[in-house]
């Protein structure tokens, strides 16, 4: 397995603010390179390349960027301002990372396999927590951790973040408590109870009654009214 980074040149900017629409029709993505004590810097990249590179890699893999045709230096994506209809990228903030110095990311959980809880018994596999936190070297970030729900035969098993194999270089972070993944019962829909035809004649019968009544009482209010109103 090949452990070429993928690359990624950009170029200093000096369009800031509003007039960034410009560089985007142009087919630029404006960018922000930051880090630990180092300055940010303003850059845009390639939108079509930097497309391609968001499909083929993993939300933790290292990245080398080139700015200006300068020596590529590592980098994480850290987050993708995206458009709200089209969901393109409008803006993205690369962290420049030290090699030397540990990460804190969220990973992403992958489930496998079929749970006996679903297939047998027609429950819904749940997923309270998809990813979790973790801490190591920048080239020693997982990109996902799978974990297989094939053991959750009941109801009342669930699979929890002490559970998860992760390489010896990663530390989980996560409350080890915390449930990734269990199996809800399927609702049981309550048949209508029948209702017996002598106690309905009783109580039709009562209804009556008691409509009687009561527009009796609402005729005394009404005249009640009407009187005090002469006098």
């Amino acid at each position: 397995m090949s452990t070429a980074r993928a690359t990624l040149a950009a170029e200093h900017r000096e369009v800031l603010g509003k007039k960034v629409a410009t560089l985007r029709r142009a087919g630029r993505l404006p960018a922000v390179v930051y880090g630990h004590g180092v300055e940010s810097d303003s850059v845009s990249v390639d939108a079509h390349e930097f497309e391609q590179l968001r499909r083929h890699t993993g939300p933790n893999a290292l990245v080398d960027l080139s700015v200006d045709g300068k020596k590529a230096q590592p980098v994480l994506v850290h987050s993708i301002q995206v458009h709200p209809v089209n969901r393109r990228p409008l803006h993205v903030d690369l962290f420049l990372v030290r090699m030397t110095e540990e990460l804190t990311v969220e990973v992403p959980l992958v489930a496998t396999g079929e749970s006996p809880a679903v297939t047998l018994h027609g429950g819904t596999l749940l997923h309270p927590s998809e990813s979790v936190r973790v801490r190591a070297l920048p080239d020693h970030l997982p990109q996902s951790i799978e974990y297989s729900v094939a053991g959750i035969g009941d109801f009342d098993t669930a699979i929890y973040v002490r559970d998860l194999v992760v390489p010896s270089d990663v530390t989980l972070l996560t409350d080890p408590d915390e449930i990734i993944a269990k199996v809800q019962p399927p609702r049981v829909e309550e048949e209508p109870v029948a209702v017996a035809e002598g106690e309905a004649a009783e109580g039709e019968a009562g209804e009556a009654e008691g409509a009687g009544e009561a527009g009796a009482g609402q005729g005394e209010s009404t005249g009640g009214s009407e009187g005090s109103s002469e006098g």
